[in-house]
């Protein structure tokens, strides 16, 4: 295995777990470090989804990096459906961490950022074979 692949699947690995602390933290841990305010929650871009477009743009970022990571592997299918079992008790632990809440909206950005990416791979795998 290449250090390269090597390194990107301990990024992946690495955002996996800052996905699951971010998501967990008593408040919005992003939102203390930028703002100093552990109540407010930070957008990555202006839209009026509020932070709903952050869970999918983040769900799909790492899902993509890791799909692509072991698109050869036999473990595929089960890190997609770990992906999206993930995404789904993240958002519903939410509902007994302080000063956080459960979100349907968040929850489905979650959910179709990781099918969203699981598409992708797919899509490119299928032309890739061509």
């Amino acid at each position: 295995m290449s250090k390269i692949v090597s390194f990107l699947k301990f990024i992946f690995h690495t955002s996996v777990i800052l996905l699951i602390v971010l998501s967990l933290f008593p408040g919005s841990l992003l939102g203390f470090l930028l703002y100093g305010d552990h109540y407010q929650q930070p957008n990555l871009i202006d839209n009026p989804f509020g932070t709903s477009i952050n869970h999918f743009i983040s769900y799909f970022f790492i899902s993509l990096l890791g799909l692509f990571l072991f698109s050869k592997s036999e473990n595929f299918q089960k890190l997609a459906l770990g992906l999206i079992i993930l995404s789904i008790i993240l958002e519903i632990l939410q509902f007994i961490v302080p000063n956080r809440a459960f979100e349907l909206y968040d929850l489905i950005g979650n959910f179709l950022g990781v099918v969203v990416a699981y598409l992708s791979v797919k899509i490119y795998l299928l032309i890739a074979k061509l």
